[in-house]
């Protein structure tokens, strides 16, 4: 489709992202209306799952729509997952109990890997790995801005009208996205005569699902080295070996192992899984430290938290102009993962001394860092590869991050418990804490001002020096175990900066159509050989 012109370009981009903006912000937006959600409908026990399942159906359809985008076309794909989430935005709208809001999630879910896969990949359809770095940066730009507007936005609403519309208010961008691609993008023949691989995409997701539920319960809802958690792992290492047998014998695998003698690929997927590690752990806990240490209420803490996706915003644009520009990246990205492990090595060196400034701009740092190097590891991965593996490959960047992010919170969760645990038997016995006031000895409390300030109310004055004596002890407490929590992180951008030194600099393409001219060469020497 690089021959299309410039304006038809720019006019399905606009619908593509549109697309994107559509899905993400229904993907942040929820978490503000929880409380209320949970509230009206009940089911507390279950609410995690609104996030969990939609996180599970979107990891499976990236990757499996990904190798079918590249067999038919994007444009059915990016259709069905248009269609399909407004469908099931309408639907979760009108959810009377948790367990259809769940259902519909899941449905959200699968949709949404369908439009980030094909949504992603449809750059490298319209642009060549030269002109891609502009898009990319924009595509990182729309989910920054998701994620500081979406929970603005979700607060709002809730605030002032039916949790419902949440789900709906979005509803026309998705229809006028939904016409726009339809009517502008084009219709390409299908690209290849294989079968679907089927046993490896029932394989591949038997492999994905149980492996995150695994990381996002351990610590949570089951121990680790629980009979459950042990279990799950168990079987996603016995569907990925079922999975790594199957690709070796079909002739159309939905994951072509080849891909993974690429360097460029297996390495840029690596540093993505990390920066999913960091970046998670950081957007997760750090809210944890700037409530519960700072003392910060949870409405100015959601803007403290912009300052990290707005600098990431800007540092993304221009970065991916300047790939565009140049054609070169790697300094790029070595610039960007450092910055990004300084400004999380940064939180480690927050106490209870700090101030939202100083959160604030420790955050700009990271999202500095992490605009530079988001965009830059798809066009690697897709200037990489064989242009009819665009759809896989793309999608292949979406799974890493998303395991890295699920890994990540999970390992980061169960050091900063482990911190606590220790930390907290031990201030408990030297506070001498009387009957009645064990609750305040509760890091959790911190989250909350206002049963904080129901314990407060009820001791009496006698015990109040003692009950703050508690309180600054939990403080402590939380932000010694919130730095243990943000040195893996610092760790894991360590490990990328030094991986990102052996990724091999490749130049970029100047058009799709070398790609073919390559696959064409190679197919004509092979026939010579054969034929002497």
């Amino acid at each position: 489709m690089e021959h299309l012109p410039i304006k038809q370009k720019i006019t399905i981009m606009v619908a593509v992202l549109a697309s994107m903006l559509f899905a993400a912000l229904n993907q942040t937006i929820v978490g503000t209306a929880l409380p209320i959600i949970v509230s009206d409908l009940g089911g507390m026990n279950y609410f995690s799952w609104i996030f969990t399942i939609y996180m599970l159906a979107s990891s499976v359809t990236a990757i499996l729509v990904g190798r079918l985008s590249d067999m038919y076309g994007r444009k059915p794909f990016i259709l069905i997952g248009l269609g399909l989430f407004i469908v099931a935005s309408f639907f979760c709208g009108t959810a009377d109990t948790m367990v259809e809001l769940i259902l519909y999630r899941g449905f959200q879910g699968l949709a949404g890997g369908m439009i980030f896969s094909t949504a992603f990949a449809s750059i490298g359809d319209l642009f060549s790995p030269r002109e891609r770095g502009r898009w990319q940066g924009l595509m990182a730009a729309v989910f920054g801005l998701s994620s500081v507007f979406g929970p603005t936005l979700g607060g709002y609403i809730v605030d002032h009208f039916a949790w419902k519309w949440i789900f709906w208010i979005f509803l026309p961008v998705g229809f006028v996205a939904f016409i726009l691609i339809m009517r502008l993008f084009p219709s390409v023949p299908r690209k290849e005569h294989g079968r679907i691989d089927y046993f490896g995409s029932v394989f591949l997701a038997a492999t994905i699902i149980p492996m995150l539920l695994a990381f996002s319960w351990a610590g949570n809802q089951y121990a680790w080295g629980s009979f459950q958690v042990n279990g799950l792992f168990a079987l996603s290492i016995v569907a990925l070996l079922a999975f790594l047998y199957t690709e070796r014998k079909v002739t159309n695998p939905v994951l072509p192992l080849s891909l993974f003698g690429n360097s460029v690929f297996t390495i840029s997927n690596i540093i993505g899984l990390l920066i999913g590690m960091a970046m998670f752990g950081a957007i997760m806990y750090m809210p944890f430290f700037i409530q519960g240490v700072i003392g910060t209420s949870a409405t100015k803490t959601g803007f403290i938290m912009m300052s990290m996706m707005l600098s990431m915003v800007l540092s993304s644009t221009i970065v991916g102009q300047l790939i565009t520009k140049t054609g070169k990246y790697k300094k790029m990205a070595i610039f960007g993962l450092t910055m990004m492990g300084i400004g999380i090595f940064s939180l480690t060196t927050l106490n209870t001394d700090s101030t939202n400034i100083d959160a604030i701009y420790r955050l700009m740092i990271i999202g500095l860092g992490l605009g530079c190097s988001f965009p830059i590891f798809n066009i690697t991965i897709q200037n990489a590869v064989a242009y009819k593996y665009l759809g896989v490959a793309t999608s292949s960047v979406q799974l890493f991050r998303q395991l890295g992010g699920t890994i990540g919170v999970s390992v980061m969760g169960a050091i900063m418990n482990m911190i606590m645990s220790a930390k907290m038997d031990t201030t408990t016995t030297k506070s001498g804490l009387q009957s009645g006031m064990e609750k305040a000895a509760d890091p959790k409390v911190l989250m909350d001002p206002e049963q904080l300030q129901t314990f407060k109310e009820q001791v009496p004055a006698e015990q109040e020096d003692m009950l703050n004596q508690v309180i600054s002890a939990m403080r402590n407490t939380l932000s010694d175990a919130l730095g243990g929590a943000f040195l893996f992180g610092v760790f894991t951008m360590v490990l990328a900066v030094i991986l990102v030194l052996f990724l091999k600099e490749v130049r970029l393409k100047t058009s799709n159509q070398e790609d073919e001219d390559e696959e064409n060469i190679i197919q004509v020497e092979e026939k010579k050989r054969s034929t002497v």
